[in-house]
């Protein structure tokens, strides 16, 4: 492991050029005292590190030094495809991995196109996680992983909404949704998927199993996502929206919301219109539908209608004569 973190330490200072001790302790996520002892066999095993003292010093290498130590390794390699996703790969153990793959492809670059890859890192960020929702504990996601990509059965406990199972499965694949993590998995000759923060207990058998052949994760979720908006969402409800609840309705309810205004009546003399929105079980669908407040009426179906009239019944009995 030193090993690897010296490559790092000299890959850093030929990407980047001068950088101090505090600098390469986070890079590395090490001490500083570490970043000395490191610096100190570089300069042993014959690496010209130059120490600058002020206020603008730091370690460099000397003019003109290059590596070309840059060769992947198989776990470094696969890392790269989570290059866009740093918080995931800490997630799945790869945080580090990560960090040296992306740090020796840049040291094999051409000056112009590793300045190319250096803006673009200064420049985009993308980050998983929807707003207002902290991430799912996932204390045996890394466990997952490893049994994902070494083909390894599991011994699961599960927490379902309609209880608790205990299954083996033989794991498929990992999904990232919206910042939650997802297992795919073979489980009783049937694929299924799994919230990985729902496992209370995860332990591998000792067992493996053979892949399905011509089994494609991508095409699996994208058809596995379709079923489920369309087992939640079978109900269309009728509403009339403010001008204001025009605005909202996208921001609630996102794709449905705008596609439920793309086919929206015209407008009333006060910019009222009236639209047909998917939405899911009457129960689900009252607290929903009054997140829009009084921006929006239910017109339709009765039931729904009934339902919402009845919670407003009872919030304003609730509030009545409160100041």
């Amino acid at each position: 492991m030193r090993a690897d973190r010296l490559l790092s330490l000299l890959l850093l200072l030929q990407n980047r050029g001068r950088m101090t001790a505090p600098q390469l302790a986070a890079e590395l996520e090490v001490s500083v005292r570490t970043v000395y002892r490191d610096i100190e066999a570089l300069g042993a095993a014959g690496v010209p590190v130059r120490a600058e003292r002020g206020p603008e010093g730091g370690y460099r290498l000397m003019e003109g030094y290059r590596t070309r130590l840059t060769g992947l390794t198989d776990a470094e390699a696969g890392s790269l495809f989570l290059a866009g996703l740093p918080g995931p790969a800490k997630d799945l153990g790869l945080g580090a991995v990560l960090a040296s793959a992306r740090l020796k492809v840049e040291a094999a670059l051409p000056d112009e196109p590793a300045g190319q890859a250096r803006r673009v890192q200064e420049r985009f960020h993308l980050d998983a996680p929807a707003w207002f929702r902290d991430a799912d504990p996932v204390p045996h996601l890394r466990r997952i992983a490893r049994a994902v990509w070494e083909g390894r059965v599991l011994r699961t406990h599960y927490r379902r909404w309609r209880g608790e199972v205990h299954r083996e499965v033989c794991p498929l694949g990992l999904v990232l949704k919206g910042g939650i993590w997802y297992l795919v998995a073979l489980a009783e000759d049937a694929v299924r998927t799994y919230r990985v923060s729902r496992f209370v207990t995860v332990e591998e058998t000792g067992g493996t199993f053979a892949r399905p052949a011509g089994f494609d994760l991508g095409a699996y979720w994208a058809r596995s996502s379709q079923r489920m908006e369309a087992a939640l969402r079978q109900q269309t409800a009728l509403l009339r929206l403010s001008p204001r609840g025009q605005k909202l309705l996208p921001m609630q309810f996102g794709a449905a919301g705008r596609q439920a205004l793309d086919g929206a009546g015209p407008p009333d003399a006060e910019g009222w219109v009236e639209v047909e929105l998917p939405v899911e079980s009457e129960a689900v669908a009252v607290g929903d539908l009054l997140r829009l407040g009084p921006e929006a009426e239910v017109l339709g179906p009765a039931g729904l209608r009934q339902a919402v009239a009845h919670v407003v019944g009872v919030l304003a009995e609730r509030y009545a004569g409160t100041s």
